[in-house]
């Protein structure tokens, strides 16, 4: 029996975060015995605004360092460059020609930027859920894991695939979005109504993979909770306390309702060890896996091979849009 293909990528424009590896890696690593997993690193997303090239340079080495430390298996997923297949920024610019302003401009991340008067967004930015959907399309995924913050840019996807398959003849699979019950999006330590962002201006509530046992300890015995003193799961009520829920129901597999017999009469500060013995005990496996892999060749041999084995999908994929777009005369 055939696998269901399911893809998804990684924008690595800083250190990987503690949110990241709940909410896609450690997912990714699940999934990759079950699915034919094909997993990118997002260095075309990256440059949507200007990056220091070496800072750059060296988040996108430790971003392929941490997917396999995380546990992802060259053999078993499809791990490559997103620049490495020239075929991505093609698509995307098909795709680009094929999506409406009006869907851009209703696009989230965008619309946030710019109520708050940002200056200086670039046409990148503006643009790149189309390219998204060229990530997505030109490999025919059956599903896309997404965070809750994406799933818009999936179905603006799905969209520009049943526009294809209209105009064009079945061109693309339609991708179905997965969005995990828990741990699909942690939230800041320090502002719980706020995702957990490697791009946060302050790094207290961001806790990262490379983070000490003593910078993660200390971001977690730090966290907002509220003066109700009870571990109850109620993100409405009590967000602070139910993100350090879903963090260790995420690392430990313990449903909430375990968590909240675990702490029934017991204080934030016991509940705050715990989660934070949890935390530090993986951050010290994944760490000691990827001090490892940085120094072999491992990073390299991945990324030869997974743009060998990307390449022989997509380029076929593209050559199939182009043929039924008119746009090639030499077939």
């Amino acid at each position: 029996m055939t696998k269901k293909r399911m893809l998804s990528g990684i924008k690595p424009t800083g250190q990987l975060t503690l949110g990241n590896y709940i909410g896609a890696l450690s997912k990714f690593v699940d999934y990759q015995d079950e699915y034919e997993m094909i997993a990118f690193i997002a260095n075309l997303h990256c440059i949507t605004n200007p990056q220091d090239p070496e800072e750059l340079h060296k988040n996108l080495k430790d971003c392929v360092a941490m997917y396999l430390a995380c546990g992802l298996d060259p053999n078993k997923a499809t791990i490559f460059l997103q620049s490495d297949i020239m075929e991505h920024a093609q698509l995307g610019y098909i795709m680009c020609c094929h999506t409406y302003m009006g869907e851009l401009n209703r696009m989230t991340q965008f619309k946030d930027k710019c109520a708050k008067g940002e200056k200086n967004l670039t046409g990148g930015l503006y643009t790149y859920p189309s390219l998204m959907a060229a990530d997505i399309l030109l490999y025919d995924p059956d599903f896309v894991p997404v965070g809750e913050d994406q799933k818009q840019h999936v179905e603006l996807t799905r969209d520009l695939a049943n526009r294809f398959n209209n105009r064009y003849k079945d061109l693309f699979k339609v991708p179905t979005p997965l969005v995990p019950k828990v741990g699909a999006r942690i939230m800041s330590l320090s502002d719980p109504t706020k995702k957990m962002s490697k791009s946060e201006e302050s790094n207290k509530g961001c806790i990262y993979l490379l983070d000490t046992p003593k910078q993660a300890r200390k971001k977690i015995m730090s966290a907002v909770t509220d003066s109700l003193n009870q571990v109850k799961y109620d993100p409405e009520n009590q967000p602070g306390v139910s993100n350090l829920m879903q963090i260790m129901s995420s690392l430990t597999n313990k449903s909430m309702e375990q968590i909240e017999e675990e702490y029934a009469g017991k204080g934030y500060g016991d509940f705050k060890r715990g989660v934070a013995d949890v935390v530090v005990e993986r951050l010290e496996e994944i760490q000691s896996k990827y001090n490892e892999i940085i120094n072999s060749n491992l990073i390299e041999e991945t990324l030869a091979e997974g743009a060998r084995k990307a390449s022989s999908i997509a380029k076929p994929k593209l050559q199939l849009v182009q043929q039924r777009l008119g746009m090639e005369i030499i077939r």
